[in-house]
């Protein structure tokens, strides 16, 4: 079989751009469009749903809908990874997966910003419910081929880290256009436009841009030509047990659980660690997360470099270590008296790079462990081992948002009908501290992943040259 050119790589890579800038604009504005502060509230947005936090005193309607929508991930992502797992359809197993979904996936990202009801309405919680399950929906049915594709097109570990270096670029890429509502939302406004029309017509035009971005794999790359895979034959059950019977599998599962739960407590707490404990205008949140991917971008090519001559595990360990100091800074803040903008530059410089490691290594793993399940059992089943990191992603990050709202407003009294979450330099420090404690235990649980084994059954001839002498020693398992 054709091996993927670097150009057809970055045609593939174009698909992450589409499909993460329809996940940036849910994980950025969902919350802000639906929960507006009251500042937003003066600048004419409307409440939709139910304001404040009004179930246990600790979740908002909102968050109850986006948990409740997990649930239901926990069912789709190993279904829809079984039937693509399965397909016997004759353009490939991925592709036409991906091609149905981008449609509906780009309009339902839109439509769940358009609710009918223009006030306070259950008809808008009933909306917003029915659209998340169905964004989550195609998301899954987009994202699980495209990923499975990553171990089919890598057929040898340089392929591999270039693909995975070129899709964590557009990821970057695409979760940074997300964030163009915070530049045009306000010229819109000044136009005449709505506060919800602001944001609705940027979030068109880049659902647009998204969709094309999704289309552009799936036209221009014939599945067939680069993938010659029997179909498996396990149904969801057997298929996803067989998975999690996987030791390898499990362990880094259990490590990637530990990473998002402590990004994603970094990326939600990031405004208010830059507004709050370092007294920073909200501009400064902009300018340092682009910072931190610019610098994060500019280690990216020393990677693939770093793994040939250490090897994948070492470097996600460093990886978490690394993000474990620059948290550590960050709960210092307040406690050592330096400026705030000295706290920020920091937090930039130490985190760049583990946010390279891990922005690219981890999906190389997983490709790594699903070929080495083919070539033991016969079963092609990346699919499912995709759904399953993917599933631990969304758990991940899910487990987060609940912790940081319940964490980060530690020692204040809150207007519980209100959507306005004071947070408190205290509940920070401790939303800081809980992030290093789960990174720590995401080394400690990776650094029994045997790497040394998984290498050695899909070891290649093409791969000779790709590792150094040293790069997997037995201090390497």
């Amino acid at each position: 079989m054709k091996r993927l050119t670097k150009s057809q790589m970055w045609i593939f890579a174009v698909g992450q751009l589409g499909w993460s800038i329809l996940g940036g604009i849910i994980n950025t504005w969902l919350v802000t469009f639906y929960l507006p502060t009251g500042g937003d509230v003066e600048s004419g947005a409307i409440k939709y749903i139910t304001p404040g936090l009004i179930i246990g005193g600790f979740l908002t309607v909102l968050g109850l809908i986006t948990a409740l929508s997990r649930v239901f991930d926990a069912v789709t992502d190993p279904l829809i990874a079984t039937m693509s797992d399965r397909s016997k359809n004759k353009r490939g197993r991925r592709i036409p997966f991906m091609q149905y979904a981008a449609v509906p996936f780009a309009v339902t990202t839109i439509l769940l910003f358009c609710t009918p009801v223009q006030a306070t309405s259950w008809v808008n919680v009933l909306w917003v419910s029915i659209f998340i399950v169905l964004f989550y929906l195609f998301m899954t049915m987009y994202c699980t081929p495209y990923n499975a594709l990553i171990s089919e097109f890598g057929k040898t570990q340089e392929d591999r880290m270039f693909i995975s270096t070129a899709i964590s670029l557009t990821f970057f890429a695409g979760t940074l256009l997300a964030y163009l509502p915070f530049l045009f939302a306000g010229s819109l406004r000044a136009a005449g436009a709505s506060f919800a029309w602001s944001y609705r017509a940027i979030f068109i035009v880049l659902a647009v841009v998204a969709l094309v971005a999704m289309l552009l794999p799936t036209f221009l790359l014939k599945e067939k030509d680069f993938v010659d895979a029997e179909p498996s034959k396990s149904n969801m059950f057997k298929s996803l047990t067989s998975t999690f019977k996987n030791k390898e599998f499990k362990k880094f599962v259990g490590s990637d659980i530990m990473y998002w739960i402590g990004l994603t407590l970094f990326q939600t707490g990031l405004p208010f660690f830059v507004k709050v404990s370092m007294g920073l205008d909200e501009i400064w949140v902009t300018v340092l997360m682009g910072a931190m991917t610019a610098l994060s971008a500019c280690f990216y090519p020393f990677v693939t470099k770093l793994v040939m001559k250490f090897g994948k595990k070492r470097l996600v360990i460093a990886g978490f270590i690394g993000l474990a100091i620059a948290y550590t800074i960050t709960a210092l803040i307040n406690v050592i008296p330096l400026p705030g903008i000295v706290y920020g530059i920091l937090i930039v410089l130490v985190a760049a790079f583990p946010m390279s490691l891990l922005g690219i290594i981890p999906q190389s793993i997983v490709a790594d462990v699903a070929e080495a399940e083919a070539v033991t059992t016969g079963e092609n089943r990346q699919g499912m081992f995709f759904a399953a990191r993917t599933f631990a992603m969304k758990f991940g990050q899910s487990i987060a948002m609940l912790a940081f709202t319940s964490l980060a407003i530690l020692g204040v009294e809150q207007d519980l009908t209100s959507n306005d979450i004071v947070p408190s330099t205290t509940g920070l420090m401790i939303v800081a501290i809980v992030a290093i404690v789960f990174c720590s235990l995401g080394a400690v649980i990776l650094s029994f992943y045997r790497e040394k084994q998984i290498m050695t059954i899909i070891a290649k001839k093409e791969d000779e040259n790709f590792f150094a002498s040293n790069a997997l020693d037995e201090k390497g398992e």
